[in-house]
């Protein structure tokens, strides 16, 4: 089979990892892509988000599968646009999408259909959001509407820090119309799990629960940002927990979306707070995680491309989906000033030793002229190693981190520890 993957990140490094172990795989495209998927495909200086370059490549070179990674295509309705063209791709329709895409949507869904949530507000004018906050007071939970890079949320401690958050989203418009309406809710306490499940919209296989680290610096403190670090799986999160999750959380999410005239095909991230009075959906993503997905496919045994088609014919339940029994750690080395401001072009040394020990998935990185790699983008590397417990991989991926350097890098000591 000819398969295109659509995206340039650390995801999309790890998706076209896991599907150049099939042995029906056998020419892969990736658009854009970055330096390091360039050794396992063919990048294509495509944007992710032209929906008729994307459409018009795959018919002109016969592509006979995509996969589409990213939130912003898939948002998009890149898709619907392949499946139009005659193409199967791998990810959830537009309409189905939205269950990201919107807050809004996903907050009305979980309250229409009883899935538990945090309590929450919508506001589409920025005076009764702020009375809102000045009501319920701190710490409080601020979320643009529309997607944002995974940036769009605040988790503000004051009320003061709430306010700044509204007005940073609907009057100054930091997040353009994403942010034209905003999410309120109260803050849930508890630790964080992410469980991404396949599904063909009606049958749902739950991969490895993972758990991200998305503040910028250790002790998890700092600006969000798209994550900086991720293990799996997660040993607080017990099968039972699981089993919990799947009969209120997850079955009910996809039955609803069907009931909605959304069948939702691909991968549905389940974001999850294991709060005092049960697990609860802190959100939703129409795909896989980023770095969450380093972390959960080198785990992944069975035939990734396989899954994926099951998923587009429904026929996910006559799918064996085997997971090995090891754990993984994903450190994500990133450029310094990152989520903030940040230069880009430095030469990264070390990676031919590093990836000796581990499994190196490349984000914001791009080809020099002389073959070398240089740093592209905020968050540049995911380094991803295994081991039979949770320290062994951990210590692991820390010692093929240290054996890389660029200028200005930086990274989380606390991966899977915090």
């Amino acid at each position: 089979m000819k398969v295109l993957v659509v995206g340039g990140g650390g995801r999309e490094h790890a998706i076209v990892w896991a599907l150049s172990k099939s042995p029906r795989a056998e020419k892969l495209w990736c658009v854009p892509g970055n330096g390091g998927i360039a050794e396992l495909a063919e990048c294509v200086p495509i944007a992710a988000t032209d929906l008729a370059g994307v459409t018009e490549f795959a018919l002109r070179n016969g592509v006979d599968f995509a996969v589409v990674a990213p939130d912003n295509p898939l948002a998009l309705g890149l898709v619907d646009a392949l499946a139009q063209a005659g193409i199967p791709a791998f990810g959830p329709r537009k309409k189905a999408a939205i269950l990201e895409s919107s807050k809004v949507f996903s907050k009305n869904l979980m309250r229409k259909y009883g899935i538990p949530t945090a309590d929450f507000e919508v506001f589409d004018q920025i005076e009764p959001a702020l009375a809102y906050v000045r009501r319920k007071g701190a710490p409080i939970v601020v979320k643009a509407d529309g997607l944002a890079l995974g940036k769009g949320v605040v988790v503000a401690q004051t009320v003061e820090e709430a306010e700044a958050a509204v007005i940073n989203c609907m009057e100054d418009r930091a997040f353009g119309e994403s942010g034209a309406r905003v999410v309120i809710e109260e803050c849930m306490t508890g630790p964080e799990v992410t469980v991404l499940c396949f599904t063909d919209g009606k049958t749902l296989l739950p991969m490895p629960a993972s758990r991200d680290h998305k503040r910028a610096y250790d002790g998890n403190r700092g600006p969000n940002t798209g994550g900086m670090g991720a293990i799996a799986p997660v040993p607080d999160f017990t099968p039972e927990l699981m089993e919990l999750c799947r009969a209120r959380i997850f079955l009910p999410t996809i039955r609803a979306m069907e009931a909605e005239g959304r069948l939702f095909q691909g991968v549905l991230y389940f974001g999850l707070m294991l709060s005092p009075s049960g697990p609860k959906v802190v959100e939703y993503n129409a795909r896989f995680g980023d770095p969450e997905a380093q972390a959960v496919l080198p785990l992944l045994e069975s035939d990734l491309l396989e899954i994926m088609e099951a998923c587009c014919k429904g026929t996910l339940d006559r799918c064996e989906v085997r997971w090995t029994s090891r754990f993984s750690c994903c450190v994500v080395l990133a450029s310094g000033g990152y989520p903030g401001g940040y230069r880009t072009g430095y030469p990264i040394r070390g990676l031919t030793l590093a990836q000796e020990k581990a499994m190196v998935f490349h984000a914001g990185t791009k080809r020099g002229g002389n073959g070398e790699i240089l740093t592209a983008g905020g968050r540049v590397l995911g380094v991803t190693a295994a081991s039979s417990t949770l320290e062994g991989a951990i210590a692991r991926a820390y010692e093929a981190a240290g054996l890389i350097s660029f200028q200005d890098m930086e990274y989380r000591k606390d991966i899977g520890r915090a």
